[in-house]
């Protein structure tokens, strides 16, 4: 059964539609980006769905973005400290993420380690003993 309320939400609609309101809408013809949020405990969903609507990130998202922006960073680096320096930024990032514990362990995000900084690193040291 369809209330009274119900009844002018239709009407409206069929208006608009009528009147090509919703003609050359933003994304229309295009697929829907449906987003993963499978990393958000169910119960957290609607809550975080809210807060990204009023553009209030949860701390864990923020800690995610900084770590993607980072490791596109690092990835452009050529010097070595700097490079270092970035990817010991990035691995604390990492840490600071997963200990925030508001996910599965699945869904920790494993350290990164540049096999060129850990030879760097390893030709030093035997420089310094010999």
């Amino acid at each position: 059964m369809i209330t009274g309320f119900e009844k002018i939400v239709e009407e409206r609609i069929r208006q608009s539609l009528k009147n090509g309101e919703f003609d050359n809408l933003d994304g229309s013809g295009k697929p829907l980006e449906i987003e993963d949020v499978s990393y958000i405990h169910e119960d957290l969903r609607l809550a975080y769905k809210m807060l990204k609507n009023a553009d209030c990130v949860p701390p864990e998202i923020e800690i995610k973005k900084e770590i993607r922006s980072t490791e596109a960073l690092l990835e452009n680096l050529t010097d070595e400290k700097q490079k270092y320096k970035t990817l010991k930024k990035l691995n604390y990032l990492i840490l600071k993420f997963n200990s925030l514990g508001t996910g599965a362990v699945k869904f920790e995000i494993p350290q990164k380690y540049e096999a060129q900084v850990v030879d760097c690193l390893s030709s030093e040291k035997s420089k310094n003993i010999g």
